[in-house]
């Protein structure tokens, strides 16, 4: 899709077009208290906070503890590097902190044009703020954006939704093709590869944490700074396990790892490929192949293989540590010798990588960034 004409748009004020919505905690207790940091069947309401990623939402909080809105706008106020970044949320959704919502006044409008007010609004206030220049509301409400008009000049909500239904759909177009990629390359022919111990390939890294009197309010980032930038796993769902950043001196680290979660709701058995220098917080660790691998494109095919494995074996009731793990199999590639195909890995996941990267600028020309 081309870009937008945007010569024919007007300016409007934010404050006059939206309003913020009540999100108060109606629970027992102190709030911050009443959530996890992580969904189950208990604590299903995501809740905003100062997150740059994953949709703003951090916590996950019980139904009726929080007022939840659904089809609205997150802003996030504070934050080193998230103030100012504003989400579409389609379900119910709370806050916890450092965020609030907002909604169009009397205009029951489509999801996607929400999305296209998101990425409107955030693309007006978000370099406008600071961690010492918070985005609270009633400095965002003076702000103007620009939208496109109807023959009335008021806003043309139709535009918007028909526009975003468009991108909506090359965007999935992009992902299957994304996903699917050449076929003649990603169709693997599985039926000669070998079973073999996860246990007999890999051993896992003893890394502790080396400061004394480690304090994990103190001692971790949720973001990267020059002061924090070694990555650290632990009960992540996504973002490749990564879920806080520490000191160098602080933590023991290795490279060319790859990451297991042993615990969580829905992490459990996540596998994730570390090439870079990493340490392990908790609720994680880190398994080294004992063949010599300098490659992170083994690295990554060898983390697929291992999850495909371990996912679904193990539950936040059976907790997939070392001692279970390394007793399943894997199923890998092998060369003439019955060893596994290093070499066939590696050219693989380049392969691979080398469609994704085609199937992803096709993606951000469709959305136009």
């Amino acid at each position: 899709m081309a870009k937008i004409d945007t010569s024919g748009w007007q300016k409007f004020i934010i404050g006059d077009l939206f309003e913020k919505l009540d999100t108060s905690f109606l629970g027992k207790g102190v709030k911050k208290r009443a959530v996890q940091d992580h969904p189950d069947e208990m604590y299903c309401v995501p809740l905003t906070y100062a997150k740059r990623y994953n949709n703003g939402i951090m916590y996950w909080g019980k139904v009726g503890d929080f007022k939840t809105h659904k089809n609205a706008l997150s802003v996030i106020y504070n934050g080193a590097v998230s103030a100012g970044r504003v989400y579409a949320q389609s379900e119910e959704t709370g806050v916890l902190a450092e965020s609030y919502m907002i909604k169009l006044k009397d205009k029951d409008v489509s999801f996607n044009t929400y999305l296209f007010l998101q990425r409107v609004i955030e693309i007006c206030i978000y370099s406008r703020f600071s961690y010492s220049d918070l985005a609270v509301w009633p400095s965002v409400q003076k702000e103007a954006i620009w939208l496109p008009v109807d023959t009335s000049g008021e806003p043309d909500w139709v535009y918007m939704d028909s526009y975003m239904s468009q991108v909506m759909s090359d965007v999935e177009a992009s992902l299957d093709a994304l996903g699917q990629a050449d076929s003649g390359v990603t169709a693997v022919d599985v039926n000669e590869w070998h079973k073999f111990v996860i246990g007999d390939l890999f051993e896992k890294l003893k890394l502790g944490i080396k400061k004394q009197d480690f304090n994990k309010a103190t001692d971790v980032s949720e973001e990267k700074t020059d002061e924090y930038n070694i990555p650290i796993v632990n009960a992540k769902h996504g973002n490749n396990g990564i879920m806080f950043y520490g000191r160098r001196e602080d933590f023991e680290t290795a490279e060319m790892t790859i990451d297991i979660v042993q615990n969580g709701a829905v992490a459990t058995g996540d596998v994730y490929a570390q090439p870079q220098e990493t340490g392990v917080l908790w609720d994680a660790y880190l398994i080294k192949p004992k063949h010599e691998i300098n490659s992170e494109y083994t690295l990554m095919f060898l983390a697929v293989a291992i999850e495909k494995s371990i996912k679904g074996r193990f539950s936040y009731d059976d907790k997939c540590v070392w001692a279970k793990a390394s007793k399943i199999c894997v199923e890998l590639p092998v060369d003439s010798s019955g060893n596994p195909d290093w070499e066939y890995m590696d050219s693989y996941m380049k392969r691979i990588m080398v469609e994704s990267e085609v199937h992803l600028e096709s993606l951000r020309i469709t959305l136009g960034i």
